[in-house]
């Protein structure tokens, strides 16, 4: 990294500031001013920065692999944007799958949730990441746009698109019916609701995002699996609740919390990425969608 900052070196106040501005809590000015305090030892505030912020360098799969094929399609959503788009990306071979949704974070359709669909697509899935900002021209290339342009659009019109894009995936021809979901922060959180709100759904696998109500959780029916990051303070508050009414309705879900991990652990273009904790997230993620779409 710049001014020979790395990953280590960073201290956890960086990344409380990090998670308090990709939120929206701060603005951009109160993040660089609060990386100042921080900024010792030789550490500048622009390489705490450049550490703290999303590198879209680094992806797991490639978009030119011969394996997979994907494409951008559009859908109908009449209850949310009307028309939408998303990333359909699926195995090249000629049968029929089951479908993965991928709800992307506060940002729209990144170069990391593409990269999340093409994972699964590499594990046997026909999957379909739709962007929230289709409306709006789209991602827009950049995170702190795609932020800002996310906050513009209705919150029950966006998870009115998701759960279009989940229909389209049971309904297109490639896929056999079955679909699961998983998202990320704003993505767990439409994850968490589509659960509760289409029963339909094969399975369902939000990590660290909000919480649905304690009435919606007594309406639950479709299998979860929730991953918490140990040090989200922000999301975990909201778990205990919740986990006491699925309890309290007999609800059957399984919860893992990694432990000295940071929001965003699964995230791998930055440094709250945490390797052990997010391979072994995605290999639970998989087993469930194993066992639930086969």
């Amino acid at each position: 990294m710049a001014d020979g900052a790395n990953t280590k070196d960073i201290p956890q106040g960086v990344f409380d500031l990090y998670d308090q501005y990709c939120h929206g809590q701060i603005s951009r000015r109160a993040f660089f001013d609060g990386l100042g305090k921080y900024a010792v030892g030789g550490l500048s505030v622009t390489a705490l920065a450049a550490c703290a912020m999303p590198d879209y360098s680094k992806q797991q799969t490639d978009e030119a692999d011969e394996d997979i094929a994907g494409e951008m399609v559009t859908y109908v959503s009449p209850n949310g944007a009307g028309e939408m788009s998303g990333y359909f990306v699926r195995p090249v071979r000629s049968v029929t799958l089951p479908g993965v949704l991928v709800v992307h974070e506060n940002r729209g359709l990144n170069p990391h949730i593409r990269d999340v669909a093409r994972r699964a697509a590499k594990a046997g899935y026909t999957a379909f990441a739709p962007d929230a900002l289709y409306p709006l021209g789209g991602y827009p290339g950049n995170d702190d746009d795609g932020r800002a342009l996310q906050a513009q659009r209705d919150p029950a019109a966006m998870l009115a698109d998701f759960m279009a894009g989940a229909e389209f995936l049971r309904d297109h021809p490639t896929t056999n019916g079955k679909v699961g979901v998983t998202g990320f922060c704003f993505g767990g959180a439409i994850t968490n609701l589509m659960a509760v709100k289409q029963p339909w759904l094969s399975c369902a696998v939000p990590f660290y995002g909000g919480w649905p109500s304690a009435e919606e959780a007594a309406q639950l029916e479709v299998p979860l699996q929730i991953h918490l990051a140990g040090l989200d303070d922000r999301v975990n508050a909201g778990w205990p609740a919740y986990q006491a009414a699925l309890d309290a309705a007999g609800k059957v879900y399984e919860v893992y919390i990694y432990e000295g991990v940071n929001h965003g652990f699964h995230n791998d273009t930055t440094p709250r990425y945490d390797e052990a904790a997010a391979k072994l997230a995605w290999s639970r993620t998989l087993d469930f969608f194993g066992k639930h779409l086969a």
